[in-house]
Parts: C-alpha cells; sequence; structure tokens
C-alpha cells in the first residue's frame, strides 16, 4: 500500500510539473534554478541549467523518484520494532547486510565517526 500511495504521489506530482514546464517554461526554470540555490548547485562553474534541467519532470525522473522513496521505506526504523537489515559495503568494498556482523546473542553496536 505505501509503495502504491508513493506511486500516485510521485506521478501526480510529476505530470504536474511536466504540464507547468510546458505552459510557463520560464517560470519554471526560475523555480528549478532557485532550488539549485538552496543546494548550492549553482555555485559549480559547470553548473549549466540547459544541460539537466529539462530532465526534470521526464520518464527517467520518475524512475529515480520512485526508486529512491521505495528504497527509503526499507530504511525506516521504528521504536520498539527490529532494527532494518541495511545493506553496507566494507572496507574491502563487499557488499553485505548488518545482520551478517552479529555473532550468537552478542548485541551489535555501530559507531559512525567523522574524520575532516
Amino acid at each position: 500500500l505505501q509503495k502504491f500511495l508513493i506511486l500516485l504521489h510521485v506521478t501526480t506530482c510529476t505530470i504536474i510539473g511536466k504540464t507547468l514546464m510546458i505552459l510557463f517554461p520560464n517560470a519554471m526554470k526560475r523555480y528549478i534554478l532557485k532550488l539549485g540555490e538552496k543546494s548550492r548547485m549553482n555555485e559549480n562553474p559547470k553548473f549549466s541549467y540547459e544541460n539537466w534541467g529539462p530532465t526534470f519532470f521526464s520518464f527517467k525522473y520518475l524512475l529515480f523518484v520512485l526508486k529512491v522513496k521505495w528504497k527509503r521505506l526499507e530504511d525506516e526504523a521504528y521504536e520498539g520494532h527490529p532494527a532494518p537489515n541495511t545493506p553496507v559495503v566494507t572496507l574491502s568494498g563487499e557488499a553485505r547486510h548488518l545482520s551478517d556482523f552479529m555473532r550468537d546473542n552478542r548485541p551489535l553496536i555501530l559507531n559512525f565517526g567523522s574524520c575532516t
């Protein structure tokens, strides 16, 4: 049911966005460029709206957004429920899942850090 609702929402947004791009191309260009400012994408000297702007609200865009949103459904954790078995990559580049690192009844502890 969640995937169907996401499909309905993303498809509706894509259809509306594509329609607005056709009816009001300049206004949509300004809107998309304003979104790019928030992510500081416009600071990139190689940034060009003409290279990627028209891909907004395309079929490929729809498929990409669906893939990301459906994948995020698997990563949600809820208090009192089992943790998601998230895919991870080892230092050697091997794809594994968190449950692969559990041993007997020992708790699995994840420690996140940052090095800048």
